[in-house]
């Protein structure tokens, strides 16, 4: 079958979370699964600067209020040569600041248009607009390419479509005006259809026209058709339950592999874990941490906001410096997190170290040279940080949420005798929980030959993408009627 596969931003060109890991991992994996796949790509200046020979397919025509564009093609060897159509329109998407956003992080007033010409270009593409290819399939990602599914509805398309969620929180609302803007049928706008709670709203968009839904976990699809974590979806999630799949997400082992990573000061393997001592003391020394072997050194990889539970984490801070830890923190976000977290690197700066902003290099370093891994979400539908944890032998303490709960396993006795323990797992979304879960973290460090057992648990788990892109290619065949 021939997939297009449908996103905003894709690893290593363009990155702002996890969704670039997956739509960078994803194709050469469905390609050795059997599904050969190409993806359509917003001109972001990263991905078209990353298009290798690009030539021009054809003009994309203007719709309602949606600009006209070109369309280019070529391939990414930045990814292995994956193929790539690319919707070039310089006054959409070539402008100063991030792919969704300004430099003051203010979503950018025409994002709706922004999307709905990446969406309305992949059912052109479904039609036949390239005349060497067209794809049976079309799986847009997240709420960017949300639109789609309702394109290709429009129009009749001769494609099957899946949709997945990565995050449900972020959804994609605009006021009800703007869909006069977008070129669907007048019928689209209601209940049924890219209308909730007055809004416009790309996710819905999505979970209600594709054939078939897809989230990052499945933890985090049964999650999603409760209130809580429904986001105001939850009774659309609950009437498609029968289409909804969660599918764990992958980790890239050619990208995130202690024994061949060549961003961090020394590989090592869960045989040898000399050279994670040495990825430690590296890391100690670059983040200006004193140089203490045996200090357990907790990390965090993350956005700064309340759903990832760094306020839990800034609480707890204090209590590692008691008991002799370190703590490294790489993120950016909520500006009062970040002043937190700075207050605490200067008031002990032998303890403690935080860069704001995001380096891919230093993400690396912090995995391989850190003891603990901190992901205390309040929700998460899948997390990637935890998975190269285990990879890199840096032991996830989390919260037992979404795809959390369905890869750490907790360091209880019993999961230690049987085999099965892999990290620290805690429930409530609390401080008290969270300084529970830290305390038996240290008190396992201490125990030197059970925390080198937890390691070696940790490190033989497989989260690879072979076994997520034959879950996809199964879906694939369900929504096609195969």
């Amino acid at each position: 079958m021939q997939v297009l596969q449908v996103c905003a931003e894709i690893f290593p060109l363009l990155k702002t979370g996890g969704l670039a890991d997956v739509a960078g991992a994803l194709p050469s994996a469905l390609a050795a699964a059997g599904a050969p796949t190409r993806v359509l790509l917003p001109g972001f200046e990263a991905l078209l600067a990353g298009l290798e020979n690009p030539v021009r397919v054809a003009d994309l025509p203007a719709r309602a209020g949606v600009p006209a564009a070109t369309l280019l093609y070529g391939t990414l060897p930045a990814l292995g040569g994956v193929p790539a159509y690319v919707v070039d329109a310089p006054e959409l998407y070539r402008r100063p600041g991030g792919p969704y956003a300004d430099a003051q992080q203010r979503p950018y007033a025409d994002n709706h248009l922004r999307f709905a010409r990446l969406a309305w270009a992949a059912s052109e593409l479904a039609h036949g607009l390239d005349a060497w290819w067209r794809p049976e399939l079309v799986h847009a990602h997240d709420w960017h390419a949300g639109l789609a599914p309702a394109c290709l509805k429009a129009t009749q398309a001769p494609v099957a479509s899946v949709f997945t969620i990565h995050n449900l929180a972020y959804q994609g609302t605009f006021a009800a005006h703007h869909f006069d803007e977008l070129g669907l049928p007048g019928s689209f706008f209601g209940v049924q259809g890219v209308e909730a709670w007055g809004q416009l709203n790309f996710m819905k968009a999505g979970l209600y026209f594709a054939d078939r839904i897809t989230t990052v976990s499945p933890t985090y699809a049964r999650e999603i058709q409760g209130e809580e974590q429904g986001m105001g979806l939850h009774g659309l999630l609950c009437d498609r339950s029968w289409a909804l799949s969660g599918v764990l997400n992958g980790v890239d082992p050619a990208v995130w592999s202690p024994a061949r990573d060549a961003l961090i000061a020394q590989p090592y393997d869960a045989h040898k874990l000399t050279g994670k001592r040495r990825c430690k003391a590296a890391l100690q020394a670059q983040m200006g941490l004193k140089a203490i072997p045996d200090a357990p050194l907790f990390v965090v990889i993350s956005r700064l906001t309340e759903q990832k539970g760094l306020h839990l984490v800034q609480a707890v801070v204090p209590t590692l410096v008691a008991r002799g830890a370190q703590f490294a923190l790489l993120g950016s976000g909520d500006a009062g997190m970040e002043a937190a977290f700075r207050e605490l690197a200067a008031r002990w700066p032998a303890s403690v170290a935080v860069r704001i902003g995001y380096d891919e290099a230093l993400a690396h370093q912090l995995v391989a040279g850190g003891d603990v891994i901190m992901v205390p979400s309040r929700f998460e539908p899948c997390g990637l940080t935890q998975l190269y944890g285990l990879a890199y032998g840096t032991l996830p303490l989390v919260r037992r949420v979404g795809g959390l709960a369905d890869t750490v396993t907790d360091t209880s006795f019993e999961a230690l005798e049987e085999g099965r323990a892999t990290g620290f797992v805690f429930d409530e979304f609390s401080v008290p929980a969270l300084e529970v879960a830290v305390r038996r973290a240290l008190a396992l460090y201490r125990r030197r030959a059970d925390w080198q057992t937890v390691q070696h648990l940790a490190m033989a788990c497989r989260h690879d993408w072979g076994v997520a892109a034959q879950r996809y290619v199964d879906i694939y065949r369900a929504a096609l009627g195969r």
